[in-house]
């Protein structure tokens, strides 16, 4: 039989957040979903569930992040899985972005989940088991013009996801990377990314068409956002989950393609990479 869990799931209040609630409730687990704003709204939507706390919480407010799983924690006793699900993308090139846009996108996407893994570890760690999910993106496998910023904070999401994973493995707990491809969610509305204020002529034709197509692109993505959740909401029960999940044919060969570049790259340079050793190397 199933063990219930208790689930806490950053971003909530829609996209894959709120997907990802609701397909839990329905798995029959309790969630902790935290919202910005607008907590009530999300509760109403989803009925009065006693499995079902909302809580308002600013993954760049580590204070608010503290208070949030201590709430979480008198509420249900004890928190099994943690979900990094909140995020936005940014549609820039790189020169483009002013110093405080960066900062605004590493701020949640990376300092904002480092800030939700280091309030909810201290407890997994005592309970010796657990389960942390870092939803990351396609683009933390490979980058186009355009998201190539947004994409380095999911290669930074990577890189803390496997180095969790080593470090945590010992203690009983265990790290996912889930890689979305384009799902119809909100993420491509104009209220769930945005776009640099600084545009410069020289890159109309790299991220010229990203600009003017990633609005179009909303509400013509491949992926389910319901499936995706569904198969979320079974990975927190599965015994041996993997280190990293692209979800989304778009992802899968977005990865597949991105390892057979590099293999090949690294193959072709080989000579001059092992020429650097000393020479009593063998």
């Amino acid at each position: 039989m199933k063990t219930q869990k208790v689930i806490f799931v950053t971003g909530a209040s829609k996209g894959f957040g709120r997907e990802i609630v609701k397909a839990a409730l329905a798995s029959g687990d309790k969630v902790v979903g935290t919202v910005r704003s607008k907590g009530q709204e999300l509760f109403e939507s989803l009925g009065s569930n006693p499995n079902l706390l909302v809580v308002t919480m600013d993954v760049t407010n580590e204070e608010q992040v503290q208070q949030a799983v201590k709430q979480a924690i008198n509420h249900f006793g004890k928190i099994d899985v943690l979900i990094n699900n909140a995020g936005y993308g940014i549609v820039t090139a790189i020169e483009e972005a002013t110093d405080t846009e960066v900062k605004k996108q590493y701020d949640t996407n990376v300092f904002g989940l480092l800030n939700v893994v280091r309030a909810v570890l201290p407890h997994l760690r005592a309970q010796r088991s657990g389960y942390i999910i870092n939803i990351s993106s396609l683009f933390g496998f490979d980058v186009i013009p355009g998201w190539a910023l947004y994409g380095s904070t999911k290669f930074a999401v990577e890189g803390i996801t496997k180095g969790l994973a080593l470090e945590l493995a010992p203690l009983g707990i265990q790290v996912t990377a889930v890689e979305p491809g384009l799902f119809s969610t909100d993420f491509l509305s104009a209220e769930s990314y945005v776009e640099s204020k600084n545009v410069i002529a020289d890159y109309d034709s790299t991220v010229g068409p990203m600009r003017a197509g990633a609005g179009a692109l909303h509400g013509n993505q491949p992926g389910d956002p319901a499936k995706l959740a569904k198969v979320i909401a079974d990975l927190v029960h599965t015994e041996n989950p993997p280190l990293h999940l692209p979800l989304g044919s778009d992802a899968f060969q977005t990865a597949k393609n991105s390892l057979e570049k590099t293999s090949k790259l690294i193959e072709q340079w080989q000579v001059v990479s092992t020429s650097t050793d000393h020479s009593y190397i063998q």
